[in-house]
């Protein structure tokens, strides 16, 4: 699947669908280059999971924790990680492990943003979520998913 987004609030509209459609352990790796909106698409997605808290890049931070807000009807954990500083480790793989993701995989939503080739290993199934960003600032989303129930879920992504 492969949708255009003019703008970035669209890119957090489209988030938000697919936000919607997640559940308690399904790992998304996102790709694409620097200020393709790879947050942008996570913010969204936080939107759609009603999580707490503002959603930044966690490059420095490598990841965040955001609690359901139950007050708005939320009941899944988003994990936010971002591998990108890890990406010229000599292990990148012993790197993510130390982040201990597999301890919360099955009880959140984990968004993984440049952590093709390193987290795939935590789930049986994932959605690839590539991102780029054209020159009038138009992004495209293409919609990966290996494995799972993925295919017929994503069927109903508007």
């Amino acid at each position: 699947m492969v949708r255009e987004l003019p703008t970035v609030a669209d890119t957090r509209d489209f988030g938000r669908r697919l936000g919607g459609l997640l559940r308690p352990g399904d790992l998304l790796v996102l790709t694409g280059p620097l200020g393709a909106g790879k947050t942008a698409l996570v913010q969204g997605i936080a939107a759609g999971l009603r999580v707490l808290g503002d959603i930044t890049s966690p490059t420095f931070v490598i990841a965040r924790v955001h609690r359901p807000d139950p007050a708005r009807g939320g009941r899944t954990i988003l994990v936010h990680a971002d591998a990108y500083r890890l990406g010229d480790a000599v292990d990148p793989r012993a790197e993510i492990d130390d982040l201990d993701l597999d301890a919360s995989v099955d009880d959140a939503v984990t968004v993984v943003e440049w952590g093709e080739g390193m987290v795939e290993h935590l789930v049986d199934a994932h959605l690839r979520v590539c991102i780029d960003r054209r020159d009038d600032d138009t992004r495209t989303i293409e919609l990966v998913p290996v494995g799972g129930d993925w295919a017929d879920r994503l069927a109903g992504l508007r």
